[in-house]
């Protein structure tokens, strides 16, 4: 198996006839998920989505992939196609083409109404072309058919890229459900007529390759809500991704069956429900949906309310409930559900919300304790049958973290894939497929840019380091004015701390010291206001070090008159 090597450089001119793979997210990492094909000069991207951030990652609202690779070739971009309506697939379109607006975007019908409904937010209008399963379009240079797969949101689909140098075949996220609620197979049929044909490059999702045996169907969950329905005193709020579609009929059918109402809460849970309904893939029976503002007139044991926040979220409406920070208030005897599974990352954000929840006295069912939610993930049994049916002559693991990308790669190595032709890449690193064979070529640049209320990219790894210094250890403010010829002290120090857990009396201690080496750099003929900064910052950081074992974040200030 190849895998990346970090002294790896830029990569060579592509190859006449070759194609080009750089992934730029969702390889080493659980979201973010981007890949740019390259033939002929021209460029197709499939997906381009967002990575949500962790604990370690403060103010950060959103987590993009590097385009400064691909920044000065957006006119080479013939389209983008997305798999599906996910964030971590679509969340960074609007993103990508606030720098070119006119890149067409390839999906199918529901998910481009969502991304259309996000666009339209960021006054965007894209070029869209709409594909269905079984289709074939020609965009660019590149052949694309589109094969329909089920996941845990409607109108997923795979896509099989035909070009000169080979057929390269993209799963995006996809199970096989036997059972599923929209009647809608993984189509096994097409997959096999494609390795038929010959796979020359699969790029397989990887996120459940650890996980045993087969996903169980959607639908066995109706039962486990149905219980919970049943024995449900007061209301009950569930908690879902805005964008699954299926979990949230199956909700709507359990209310329905035991005579509840339903409200929808959040502006993402509210906007792509009412895509999902108007385009037919919610089916909402008459007057089971009403206003959350209408909840105070019924009883609470006829209301549900679905909400956002499954993840944890700090201003999802789920977390507001547990933090007592939203009009609706839980109260004892209420039952929230959290229908989803738990994002790598975000298991403290979520155990906080359910002990915030379970403080107020509610009944709190999620994966844990009962079989709520079931993956949108093929595991390692369905990626074996999956691999044998299409037989690809080289693999390349995508969406996953490392221990998934391995798992994935012996999956496929088991079945027959030779060894050396199971590419596990990382983000940048570049995967030319050459004369059949699929071999890393060098690495572009693929970091984190980070989305901060309105700055994209204004947010560096040294700010963030900052911030989690501010956060862990607090801040010291020191003020001191100097005479500007001689460089005496004039007033100060004046010492200062906000969340270091120092008191500020307890400055005194270190005043004398301040005072002594800004004497001796007086005399020294050090007048120039920077050295002085540093060296306040210098004495009073030991001090603070070897007294209290802390490295709060010193700013010293050196004024001069």
């Amino acid at each position: 198996m190849s895998h990346p090597h970090p002294e790896l450089g830029p990569p060579p001119k592509l190859a006449e006839g070759g194609l080009r793979v750089t992934p730029l997210g969702g390889l080493g990492e659980i979201g973010r998920n981007m890949t740019v094909l390259e033939y002929g000069g021209r460029l197709l991207i499939i997906d381009c989505g967002v990575l949500f951030p962790e604990e370690e990652q403060p103010g950060v609202d959103l987590i993009l992939p590097d385009f400064s690779s691909i920044r000065d070739r957006l006119d080479d971009i013939d389209g983008i196609v997305l798999t599906h309506g996910h964030e971590d697939h679509i969340g960074g379109v609007p993103f990508l083409l606030r720098e070119k607006a006119d890149i067409p975007l390839i999906g199918s019908k529901l998910t481009l109404a969502l991304i259309e409904a996000k666009l339209q937010e960021h006054r965007i209008r894209p070029y869209t072309l709409e594909v269905e399963e079984g289709h074939r379009e020609r965009i660019g240079p590149f052949d694309c058919e589109f094969v329909p797969v089920n996941h845990s949101i409607p109108d997923a689909l795979a896509v099989a890229i035909r070009t000169p140098a080979g057929m390269l075949v993209h799963t995006g996220d996809f199970k096989m459900d036997q059972l599923p609620l929209d009647g809608r197979l993984t189509d096994l049929r097409a997959f096999a007529r494609l390795g038929e044909e010959g796979i020359d490059l699969l790029l397989s999702d990887s996120t459940n390759a650890e996980v045993p045996g087969f996903v169980p169907p959607e639908r066995e969950i109706s039962g486990v809500l149905r219980q919970v329905f049943a024995g449900a005193q007061k209301r009950i709020i569930v908690a879902s991704f805005a964008s699954h579609v299926h979990r949230i009929q199956q909700i709507l059918d359990a209310a329905h069956e035991f005579g509840r109402r339903v409200a929808f809460v959040g502006r993402s849970m509210v906007r792509n429900m009412g895509i999902a309904r108007d385009l037919g893939y919610l089916n909402v029976p008459a007057g089971l949906v009403v206003d959350v503002k209408t909840l105070d007139d019924l009883p609470d044991d006829e209301v549900v309310l679905v909400c956002t926040g499954s993840q944890g979220e700090p201003m999802a409406a789920l977390s507001r409930m547990a933090n007592r920070d939203h009009q609706i208030r839980i109260v004892q005897g209420d039952t929230v559900i959290l229908a989803s599974s738990l994002i790598p990352g975000n298991e403290n954000a979520v155990f906080r919300v359910i002990n915030g929840l379970s403080r107020w006295g509610a009944n709190v069912v999620h994966k844990g304790n009962a079989k709520v939610h079931v993956s949108g993930h093929a595991s390692a049994g369905e990626l074996l049958y999956f691999y044998n049916i299409c037989q690809p002559k080289n693999l390349m693991p995508v969406h996953g973290e490392w221990r998934h990308l391995r798992a994935n790669a012996e999956l496929g190595a088991q079945t027959g894939v030779p060894r050396d032709r199971v590419v596990i890449a990382e983000d940048g690193v570049v995967v030319d497929l050459i004369d059949g064979k699929a071999k890393i070529a060098g690495k572009v640049r693929a970091g984190y840019v980070y989305v901060d209320g309105l700055s994209v990219g204004d947010v560096t790894e040294s700010s963030l380091k900052d911030r989690r210094i501010l956060g862990d250890e607090g801040i010291i403010s020191a003020f001191v004015v100097v005479d500007s010829s001689t460089g005496k002290i004039v007033a100060g120090p004046h010492i200062q701390a906000r969340g270091s857990g120092i008191d500020d009396a307890d400055f005194g201690q270190v005043v004398p010291k301040l005072e002594e080496v800004l004497v001796k750099s007086a005399q020294d003929g050090i007048a120039e206001t920077h050295q002085l900064q540093q060296l306040v910052r210098r004495t009073l950081g030991k001090w603070v070090s070897d007294t209290y074992r802390r490295r709060p974040m010193i700013l010293p200030v050196v004024v001069e008159v």
